[in-house]
């Protein structure tokens, strides 16, 4: 699956987003992480820094789910697909992590990449869409604003 513009516009509006994984015994695990973008029209990659478990996870099943949400405006995405293990020795990771290097100004050490493959995604939208049908654009960043302290 090709990632729209709109997809790819709220991932770089995004601060955070959330990997969640299974073990072999179909335990689900979820790590968040900041360091995540776009790669190409249907890749994400992630820079594993300190979710081991994911990068377990992700070598004996490679289904994930990956969420990530554009706090001011309450809008996201929920991105399925098959991740796979990018490591350092592979040329892919010198390439790879340059780019998420820049993003983290090299203040994390990358031990390995996820990079994961799009199958499916769907929109994120908060509950405050649905409650009222006066609210505006302008109201919902105003109070996410107040709430985040920004």
């Amino acid at each position: 699956m090709h990632l729209t513009d709109e997809i790819k516009s709220s991932i770089d509006k995004s601060v955070l987003c959330w990997l969640a994984s299974c073990d072999e015994n179909h335990h689900p695990t979820v790590s968040s992480t900041e360091t995540f973008t776009c790669l190409v029209e249907e890749h994400i990659v992630i820079a594993n820094i300190a979710s081991p478990q994911s990068v377990k996870n992700v070598k004996v099943n490679p289904k994930v789910c990956l969420d990530f949400i554009d706090v001011t405006i309450q809008k996201g995405f929920q991105l399925k697909g098959k991740a796979q293990i990018v490591e350092k020795k592979s040329e892919s990771f010198r390439q790879t992590k340059s780019v998420l290097e820049k993003m983290s100004q090299g203040k994390y050490p990358c031990n390995s990449i996820s990079k994961i493959s799009i199958e499916s995604a769907i929109p994120i939208i908060a509950p405050c869409y649905f409650v009222s049908t006066t609210i505006d654009n302008e109201e919902i960043i105003s109070s996410a604003k107040k709430v985040y302290g920004f």
